[in-house]
């Protein structure tokens, strides 16, 4: 009798389309179907620490801006602690640490605000500098992106980071690296993504 297993074949690959937003976020389509969307607010509240804005573009080999994308934001809090059922006791009520975020669909600008997160745990007991998780889907994107972003002034940190160590070339780390403008009313840190050509963002294999 034949393996079944001999029959099967990979699964196509298919991009995000232009229904993605419609799913996951269909409040900015228009579409008011949910009391509370799941992924607007990252850190609720009670969070503690320094309330900041994120704000960038993602960007095609061109420099065009890509106006469909969808971002998921993961994070710790300002101690460093993620929202995980075993950390129920260290971390504020209504913090969740993740978010979903969409591009502008006029100019491709997309932010969110949350508060700045401390160090994490890194293996063998190391530290990981402060950084925030991101995943990108979009039309054209086959399979999701994931990358981090850093900060610019936790310099002493990322020096020592486990992650961001492992980058080579070295001068690719400044594509992780977001730049902080004090000008406002909220520290603002920009960080535009490049998916390919002259300072291409880093992207992990996870």
């Amino acid at each position: 009798m034949a393996n079944p297993l001999d029959y099967l074949k990979e699964t196509a690959s298919q991009t995000a389309g232009p229904y993605v937003h419609i799913g996951l976020v269909p409040s900015d389509t228009g579409i008011e179907i949910y009391d509370h969307e799941l992924g607007r607010d990252i850190t609720g509240p009670n969070a503690t620490g320094e309330r900041i804005r994120v704000e960038g573009r993602v960007l095609d080999g061109n420099g065009a801006a890509l106006k469909d994308v969808l971002i998921e934001v993961w994070q710790a809090n300002a101690e460093g602690v993620y929202a995980h059922p075993e950390n129920s006791g260290t971390v504020e009520d209504g913090f969740r640490g993740w978010g979903r975020v969409i591009a502008d669909f006029d100019s491709g600008e997309w932010s969110f605000e949350t508060v700045k997160p401390g160090g994490v745990p890194g293996r063998s007991g190391s530290r990981q500098a402060p950084h925030i998780n991101l995943w990108i889907v979009a039309r054209g994107i086959n399979i999701g992106l994931n990358t981090r972003l850093y900060f610019d002034d936790e310099g002493t940190a990322n020096a020592a980071d486990p992650v961001l160590g492992r980058v080579d070339p070295p001068h690719r780390r400044a594509a992780l690296i977001a730049t902080r403008d004090d000008s406002g009313a909220m520290p603002v840190y920009r960080f535009d993504i490049r998916l390919q050509g002259d300072g291409e963002t880093v992207f992990f294999d996870i």
